[in-house]
Order: structure tokens, then sequence, then C-alpha cells
């Protein structure tokens, strides 16, 4: 039947019922999808030591209903639950830096989230260790060192620089130890800022600072294989190699782990001690299951638990920065070396006249 041979009273009423209809299955939808309001502590930026029992808080209206709350720890799922009871999380086996914590609610056919962020300390201070010189080798003064290895007989090394920096142009050197004297070399592009190095079995790799463009080398003729694109992290820094894999820094308290046959990020840790997170990671080296970090500028070297970010100790070198300061050019601590096979440690600093063999000595 078509409304036009309908009677008027009989279509008002039928039009009246039809959207009145309308409007409480209008209702009815908004009702089940409407937004609650949703909060959830600890505050953002709160700072816990690892080991500590983190107490995760949903909070909603007291006639909120959810069918299940999903927890997240940076995007990771790790638990779920049928209510908003406190959630105990606990941080022991946790690597340490800002994590995220996101909680999914859901009621129905409808999905809130709401998300905070910790920052996970080390549990305790790092020791501290001073150093004895065992021996004083030349260093070649115009060296804006990046890069320092140890290999048969031979420092390998990267140093930075370009043509508008003023302080050199970038190279890879081959040098001798007991003289300071390059015995080989290759220039980079006078654009191009060089950092830091690594030996991948016959292959040297060297990153460079900015422009995200990293550089492969034959170890024995210093000839360039291959470039790659270097996309992990914010920019190049320090690199080094334990075997199995590369871990690179990036200007920030961040160690990449990276695929040395694909330049890819397989993971990576945020280094912090029980006070704060310590960004500038420079220079890196692995040493006995440990990675050895300068941090720019400062006198000091960090040992570094590579599983978690801990920092395990700090080295303070500042007598030696003081007598290689008395040379005017000279600048920041950076280069540690490692010499695997008589268990070696040699450390410089950028354009530095010498170049030390220590031990380092715990207070």
């Amino acid at each position: 039947m078509r409304f036009g041979h309908m009677p008027l009273n009989t279509m008002n009423n039928k039009l009246v019922i039809f959207f009145a209809a309308i409007v409480l299955l209008a209702f009815g939808c908004h009702h089940n999808n409407e937004q609650v309001n949703i909060s959830i502590s600890p505050e953002a930026g709160s700072a816990y030591k690892a080991g500590d029992v983190v107490n995760v808080k949903v909070g909603l209206p007291s006639d909120a209903k959810v069918d299940s709350i999903v927890y997240l720890i940076d995007s990771t799922r790790f638990v779920s639950r049928k209510d908003s009871a406190a959630l105990s999380l606990k941080t022991d086996s946790m690597p340490l830096g800002i994590k995220l914590i996101t909680a999914r609610v859901y009621q129905g056919a409808t999905k809130q989230e709401v998300s905070t962020n910790i920052l996970l300390l080390a549990a305790k201070a790092p020791e501290k260790y001073t150093f004895k010189v065992v021996k004083v080798f030349p260093h070649d003064t115009s060296s804006y060192t990046e890069g320092l290895l140890y290999q048969d007989g031979f420092l390998y090394e990267s140093s930075g620089g370009t043509v508008t920096e003023g302080i050199g142009q970038s190279s890879l050197r081959k040098v001798e130890l007991n003289t300071g004297k390059v015995v080989q070399k290759a220039m980079l592009d006078p654009k191009i800022f060089g950092e830091g190095i690594s030996i991948v079995g016959n292959k040297i790799y060297m990153m460079t600072w900015t422009t995200k463009i990293g550089y492969v080398y034959d170890k024995d003729s210093f000839k360039l294989l291959n470039t790659y694109t270097d996309s992990v992290g914010i920019e190049g820094w320090g690199l080094c190699f334990d075997g199995n894999k590369l871990y690179k820094d990036d200007s920030s308290n961040r160690v990449w782990f990276i695929d040395k046959n694909k330049w890819k990020a397989t993971g990576h840790i945020d280094v912090c001690d029980n006070t704060r997170q310590i960004d500038s990671l420079n220079e890196l080296e692995y040493i006995g299951g440990k990675l050895y970090a300068n941090v720019y500028t400062q006198n000091y070297i960090l040992i570094i638990d590579p599983k978690t970010g801990t920092v395990l100790g700090t080295i303070d070198l500042s007598p030696l920065v003081a007598e290689n300061h008395k040379n005017a050019n000279a600048d920041v601590l950076n280069g540690i070396a490692y010499d695997a096979k008589t268990n070696r440690i040699f450390i410089t600093g950028k354009k530095w006249p010498h170049l030390y063999q220590v031990e380092f000595v715990k207070e």
C-alpha cells in the first residue's frame, strides 16, 4: 500500500511510530558505544629502580562495566584482565629506560586506550674505577678520533671532519702501534663526516655522522667495496662488534643491535645508571662480555651490561685528559681499543699526542 492511498490519521500515526523507532535505535546504539572517562596510573614520567613493583591502575567511573582490559608494554601485549583491579608489574628482568604502558579497555564493540610511561633506572649505583698507565705510545695529533680498533699488531682508526667543520678531512687509517705512523689511509669525500668503525671478518664497516651513508672497506687493501643506507637511529656515532652482532649508538642513550649482514636493527638497550639516562654515548668497544663507551665531552668511560643497559661501572680518566690538553689542539677523550689476544686496552682522544695502554682498577 502506498502512502497516497492511506487515510491521513493512519499515515500520521505510522510516521510517528516510524520516527520514534529510529530515535530509540539511534539512542540505543549511541549508548552501547558511549565513551567513558578513563585514566591510568602511575603518573607519566615516574621513576622506578629495576626490581621495583609498579602498580598499574585504570580509573573508570563507578558505574562503568568493562568486558576486558588488555595491557601492553611498548606495544607488546603482556596480560589481559576482566576487571580494573590494580595490576602489579614486575621489573626485575626488564631492560632499562622509558617504558610505555598502555591499557586497552573493551566495552562491547567499543575500545578505548589510555597510556602512561615510566623511567626504569638501575637498581644500584655503578662501581667506580680509576686506571693505571702501563705504556705510552705516540698518537697523530691531526686525527680527530672517532673509531679505534686493534687487530694483528695494528691500530685501525677513523678520523672525523669535513672542510666546513675546520677539523680536517675524514679518513680511515691503519697505524703502527709503537710509532704512531700511519701506514695506510683512505680519504672520504671532503663533505662527509666519518664516524665509528668495526672490523667484521675481512671487512671494515664505517659509519658517517648525519648523511645516513655507511661504507664497507676491504680490511687489507682499504678498497671501498660498497656503501649502504644507514637508517638505524638518529645519527651515526660509535660502533663495535661482539663476534655475532654489531652495536651502534646514535647520540642518545640508546645502543642498537645490528644484523651484520643486512644492517638491520634487531633490538636495542637504553643506557641508565641509578639516577638518570646517560645520553651522548660515543665510541664503543666490546670487552669481556661488556660494552665500554665514551660519553661525548665527558672524562669517563662507562662499563655497560649489553643485555639490560645498566651502567655497571664508571672509569675516571680526568688526569689523562688534563695531561693531553697541554697540547693546544687536543679535544675530548674518545677512543677505546682492545687486544683480545693479550688482554690489552688502549685509549686516546681527539687530536691527542698520546695513546695509552691502561689497566682499570676498582676504587
